[in-house]
């Protein structure tokens, strides 16, 4: 009996391959789809909805009282990564927490994600929602240069800043290239990070129902927006803009009429993927930032918070919730304590 020729058969065993992982990748794209759809309809998400800039923006305020707080996300958060401090908070002012394009609840906006643009949105988002003027803005992380550039456009509506370790304008021209280099390699990442998530894979494995301790309240909510594919955008775009918010802010300030109090992570703490030379290199030229910051007032106060990480107001709440709270009671007797010469606290 004559053979069957090779290469039909193994284009045969191509396309048979293909055409599989083409109905598992589109299987696990529904699946991972009706999942979210379902998690979001399960959310019921506390708040309220503004059209800025033809765009829904979210933001949930509670409590009463001046001034009042907007607490701006790190990069990838949302705004319950604030739920450890602001229901203490609240009980002292109103606070509200807000979605920044593409991150929770708000919708992604189309063109660039850079400083001006994205602190001209909050300008808007405020407004809208009837905040009262002047108000003190906190901000974690990349949030640090939205807070610059707010505070150039915008100072008028200020009563003070709040740093959460907060980054610098061209921070990456002056941390180790060791540094950079993990940064650049997890941008790249992201592409596949992203498509592994619209198939479902990260699902399967459970990671999109991990709620971190402290969390529970919002449970539903975090897992709701833990693998939303779509918020890998928004990443994305605040990245590729960091150079450009750089230069819009770099020579923001000083604002010597606002008070503002810096929040730092414990210079021993290191992230736990970096190797240990890369950590304290990268923890030196941080500590001299974060100390630099100061100078933007000269009605500063800078607090190193013992034993905390980058993020301070999960790590440490009960430092945040002290402190915030002794400067919002301060700005409304007018008497802040603060001054340039002091000396950086550890608590």
């Amino acid at each position: 009996m004559a053979r069957r020729p090779v290469l039909p058969r193994l284009a045969l065993t191509a396309a048979t391959l293909v055409a599989v992982t083409v109905l598992v990748v589109l299987a696990g794209t529904i699946y991972n789809t009706i999942a979210q759809h379902r998690r979001l309809a399960e959310a019921h998400v506390p708040g309220a909805f503004y059209k800025i800039h033809g765009h829904t923006m979210h933001i949930y305020c509670t409590g009463s009282g001046e001034p009042a707080i907007v607490l701006d996300t790190g990069l990838g958060d949302d705004f319950t990564s604030w739920q450890k401090v602001q229901p203490e908070l609240s009980k002292v002012t109103r606070v509200c927490s807000y979605d920044r394009s593409g991150f929770g609840s708000s919708e992604m906006t189309g063109g660039p994600h850079d400083a001006d643009t994205l602190s001209a949105a909050l300008h808007d988002l405020v407004a809208a929602a009837g905040i009262r003027k002047p108000f003190i803005l906190m901000g974690h992380s990349i949030a640090g240069i939205y807070l610059r550039s707010y505070a150039s456009h915008y100072e008028g509506d200020l009563a003070g800043l709040v740093f959460v370790d907060g980054a610098t304008p061209l921070q990456d021209e002056r941390v180790p290239r060791s540094v950079v280099a993990i940064e650049e390699h997890q941008r790249r990442a992201m592409p596949w990070q992203k498509f592994l998530m619209a198939i479902g894979w990260y699902r399967l494995r459970g990671d999109c129902d991990t709620v971190q301790s402290g969390f529970e309240a919002f449970a539903t909510i975090v897992r709701a927006y833990n693998c939303a594919p779509s918020q890998f955008d928004a990443i994305e775009a605040e990245i590729d803009a960091e150079p450009r918010s750089g230069q819009e802010t770099v020579h923001a300030g000083p604002f010597p009429r606002l008070p503002i109090l810096i929040f730092s992570r414990d210079p021993a703490s290191r992230p736990p993927n970096w190797p240990e030379q890369v950590g304290a290199a990268n923890a030196k030229v941080w500590n001299i930032m974060q100390e630099e910051t100061r100078q933007l007032s000269p009605q500063s106060r800078r607090v190193i918070a013992r034993g905390s990480e980058h993020y301070v107001h999960v790590d440490r709440p009960e430092l945040v919730i002290d402190e915030v709270r002794r400067f919002v009671e301060s700005i409304r007797v007018k008497r802040i304590p603060y001054a340039e010469a002091q000396p950086t606290v550890t608590r």
